[in-house]
């Protein structure tokens, strides 16, 4: 980075025009069933892998359907846990208490406990990589410090281990340390700023292109131009001039690190917006499948500096996010991380994820060399799947924009998490 910007972004204080008044277009919310459709699949991936992270943690080995009974909202499941349960007998073997017979009792498979020898042993090989995002987070943060009970929810997303702050916190004591915040909750403070990880997503995309040959990312050291966020427009939306016009106005407005301070902007200005859109395009992009529930970013407001309405960005930028409602919650998805209804370059974690959920159908893992065994049934599935999704967004619905925005479809309010 050139020494006359810090981090890569602007000085705050020589930024003349933090009240543009960008004329902002209302829009309506569009489904897309590729996105639905990933986040409805990975739901039961997610629930599943808790489960078994739960079975593990006992101190019997087992978990009792009692236990679980009250675990579906947590789970964020549709169904009871119980059945859920017994939809995957590669995951999870029932058996009667052995003091009460018409007790169920579950434990992992040996398929599973291979499963989750390998994620194990995934977490170890990448274990840099988990501090790198746990570390951003945190110097994301206006204090460098995040209230455990904040990241707990968020740690299948950002691809923590499980009980990461028994496993993985104490092995840094040069990085993190625990301590009580200011309403008496544990927290974990960043001991080491580190200025190699004090670069966005974005700008390490444009450094990218600029090697490729792209001039923009040269520019926008040289304080000539912003940096221009990705931006995939449902089918509908980008020829439309009114859109067009907003959007090219929002890209020129400079870009703000999200590992800025941004205390000095005004919190109603346009400036402030971007540098929020920022925010969450950086968070969104540490999370492994580039999605999280909005719930979860909202208990990180206050330590991001982020504005009490903040989740309508969402869908006043449906050209960088998708929302979708399905599951019974509101999931808040990067739309750049995805092509074609798949993740775009996984992380080795997400891809055994992949495998994780192909045995919870009806897969058969090899204990020898660890490789995957589909039946035909399990063809079949994907098969029927992959046609239900189509070509990716061209699943998305025709659109016009409208000056009224369906705040009741997509409101502000707590999910029923």
């Amino acid at each position: 980075m050139m020494n006359k910007f810090k981090n890569g972004f602007l000085p705050l204080m020589n930024l003349q025009f933090q009240h543009r008044g960008i004329a902002k277009v209302r829009l309506k919310w569009v489904k897309n069933r590729s996105l639905d459709h990933i986040i409805d699949k990975e739901t039961d991936l997610k629930a599943a892998s808790l489960l078994k992270d739960a079975i593990k943690r006992s101190s019997t080995g087992f978990l009792t359907a009692k236990t679980f009974s009250d675990w579906q909202k947590l789970l964020g499941l549709t169904v009871p846990v119980l059945r859920f349960m017994r939809r995957y007998p590669t995951l999870f073997h029932e058996f009667p208490h052995p003091r009460w017979n018409s007790l169920p009792c579950f434990r992992l498979t040996e398929t599973a406990e291979l499963l989750d020898s390998q994620e194990q042993s995934i977490y170890t090989l990448h274990e840099n990589d988990t501090v790198e995002r746990l570390s951003r987070l945190i110097m994301m943060t206006r204090t460098r410090t995040v209230p455990l009970q904040s990241l707990y929810p968020l740690k299948f997303d950002l691809g923590f281990p499980d009980s990461f702050e028994k496993t993985l916190i104490p092995k840094y004591p040069e990085k993190f340390q625990f301590v009580k915040a200011y309403n008496g909750v544990t927290a974990i403070r960043l001991k080491d700023w580190c200025d190699e990880f004090a670069v966005s997503a974005l700008q390490k995309s444009n450094e990218c292109e600029c090697e490729s040959g792209s001039d923009q990312y040269r520019e926008f050291k040289r304080g000539k131009t912003a940096l221009v966020f990705p931006m995939r427009f449902p089918r509908g939306y980008g020829g439309q001039k009114k859109v067009r016009f907003w959007m090219d106005e929002f890209q020129k407005l400079p870009y703000i690190s999200p590992y800025a301070d941004s205390s000095k902007i005004d919190p109603k200005s346009d400036l402030m917006e971007k540098r929020v859109v920022g925010v969450l395009h950086e968070i969104l992009s540490l999370c492994l499948h580039k999605k999280t529930k909005r719930n979860y970013l909202r208990s990180l407001r206050e330590e991001l500096n982020l504005p009490h309405k903040f989740t309508r960005i969402f869908t006043r930028y449906p050209g960088i996010f998708y929302l979708s409602l399905k599951c019974k919650t509101t999931t808040v998805t990067l739309r750049e991380g995805y092509a074609r209804g798949k993740l775009i370059d996984p992380h080795p974690l997400a891809r055994h994820r992949d495998k994780f959920y192909h045995v919870m159908r009806t897969g058969l893992l090899y204990r020898s060399d660890g490789s995957l065994k589909l039946g035909e049934d399990a063809l079949m599935v994907d098969s029927v799947e992959n046609d239900e999704m189509g070509e990716g967004d061209s699943e998305e619905e025709e659109v016009e924009t409208s000056d009224e925005f369906s705040e009741d479809e997509v409101s502000d309010s707590d999910d029923s998490e």
